[in-house]
């Protein structure tokens, strides 16, 4: 029996290729790691691409001052509507539930925690 071990071959991409990548993480709101997902790529190799060409990655682009003329520069006052009132939520009673069975007869039984003593005294008095 021949075992054959696959070798990894590294894949050469072409410069157009290339190009094409860098031009879309260069896109405003784009991530680089997502554009390297979406084409097979690992985003430290577009990375590197990028700095090979002199291109910034998009966390370090200076991003330009976007100034605001006129009254809309100052404050801008928010109004705020009050939260609504919460909705109270039922709490569940705890009870006890059993499944008993005796010959032919069978019994479901759902019995308030608080009484406990009395479901056990009547469990006693019926399997007696």
């Amino acid at each position: 029996m021949d075992v054959v071990i696959p070798r990894r071959t590294r894949r050469t991409h072409s410069e157009a290729f290339k190009q094409s990548v860098i031009s879309a993480c260069s896109e405003t709101g784009v991530s680089v790691a997502g554009v390297a997902l979406a084409n097979g790529l690992n985003a430290n190799q577009v990375r590197r691409w990028m700095r090979e060409r002199g291109v910034e990655p998009p966390s370090r682009r200076r991003c330009e001052a976007v100034t605001v003329s006129g009254a809309a520069a100052g404050f801008v006052p928010v109004a705020l509507t009050p939260a609504p009132e919460p909705v109270p939520v039922p709490v569940p009673v705890p009870v006890i539930r059993l499944d008993v069975q005796r010959g032919a007869a069978r019994v479901k039984i759902e019995w308030p925690v608080e009484a406990a003593g009395a479901c056990g005294a009547w469990l006693r008095d019926w399997l007696a």
